[in-house]
């Protein structure tokens, strides 16, 4: 199929999207508060509707999700949630995401909520007991980029993976203010015009150069930088102590396997001793990561295989199956059940 220049196909991550709508429309006396039972009882302040619906995440995103489609006037959508942390990559390593605390009751109540809403009025929407949202958005992405133009709206770093000739990563960032100091940064080297070319509030239009130029790395890269610098956030360990190292290091060998492969051509220890002085003469590498690197092979390559995006998920082969179908008679329905009275004048 010929790439379809008049079309747009807006792919969200719907988790991310809707703990960024919880949080950033909570009461700041909850917001603040750090002990855990003056939490709940402050759980009554957040908005809800007339049956005692936590509704102030879905608000938000509905918000938002309203004005993507006015402003970006898709012609293709679907939404990923992740539905549990306990999926393939939890099985590979059990502490995988084990830092993250339990979801709040108020947004677990509109998770289940917001995927229905958005099922209800017109949108695809997906999510397994074994994939995270990413590895949707990436199987979905690998069939359809060719023929589409795919946009993908994030906060998350781990689907700048995703981004290709044919893929752009919107990447969400906290401030506003951020996203104009990259658009600043990058926009004229880099021939982006906001005027010609709206984008979602805070968010910054990743391409493969800019990956490159931001982040250090190509899209392709991203897991290998998370092999070796690991990644805090899902609790993927790396390798420890070397993660200034870890951007030179791909920048030569290009993968975390074509490191392995210096490091094992070194047969001697001379041999890797002048390994080591070769990074640090050439590559700028001046604390060596030889130790590190040799000790913990098997926690890199762990670490790279957790941050890779899987492409494999068995998604909806017609691309009509992801056609804009809202229906703003249900979304009316929808919006009168929660208490959405500011978002009905949005449906014309």
């Amino acid at each position: 199929m010929a790439l379809n220049q008049n079309g747009k196909f807006i792919l969200i991550d719907a988790s991310s999207m809707l703990v960024t709508a919880y949080y950033g429309n909570l009461p700041k006396a909850l917001l603040f508060e750090k002990d855990p039972d003056r939490r709940v009882k402050l759980y009554s302040q957040i908005m809800q509707n007339d049956k005692g619906q936590y509704t102030n995440a879905m608000y938000s995103m509905m918000r938002t999700i309203l004005k993507i489609l006015k402003e970006q006037n898709p012609s293709h959508i679907m939404f990923a949630f992740d539905k549990t942390r306990n999926t393939f990559r939890r099985e590979k390593y059990p502490d995988y995401k084990a830092n993250r605390g339990d979801t709040p009751q108020p947004l677990k109540e509109q998770f289940m909520n917001m995927e229905k809403m958005l099922e209800d009025v017109g949108f695809p929407v997906f999510y397994d007991d074994t994939y995270e949202a990413d590895d949707i958005v990436g199987s979905c992405v690998t069939r359809f980029e060719k023929d589409i133009p795919c946009f993908v709206i994030t906060k998350d770093h781990d689907y700048l993976q995703l981004v290709s000739d044919y893929t752009r990563v919107w990447l969400i960032q906290t401030k506003q203010e951020t996203a104009d100091e990259l658009q600043a940064k990058y926009g004229a080297s880099y021939g982006w015009v906001k005027k010609l070319s709206p984008l979602p509030d805070k968010a910054f239009e990743v391409t493969p150069s800019l990956c490159l130029s931001e982040y250090g790395v190509l899209p392709a890269q991203i897991p290998d930088l998370k092999g070796i610098q690991g990644d805090p956030s899902d609790n993927i360990p790396g390798v420890k102590g070397v993660s200034s190292a870890a951007i030179p290091l791909l920048a030569r060998y290009g993968t975390v396997e074509g490191i392995y492969e210096a490091i094992d051509g070194a047969g001697s220890d001379k041999e890797l001793k002048a390994l080591a002085s070769f990074w640090k003469t050439e590559l700028g590498i001046t604390r060596s990561p030889m130790k590190a690197l040799v000790e913990h092979r098997d926690t890199a390559f762990l670490s790279k295989e957790l941050a890779g995006i899987r492409r494999d998920y068995p998604l909806p082969e017609n691309l009509d199956d992801y056609r804009v179908k809202f229906d703003p008679e249900r979304a009316r329905e929808e919006f009168t059940k929660y208490g959405f009275k500011s978002l009905m004048e949005k449906l014309g």
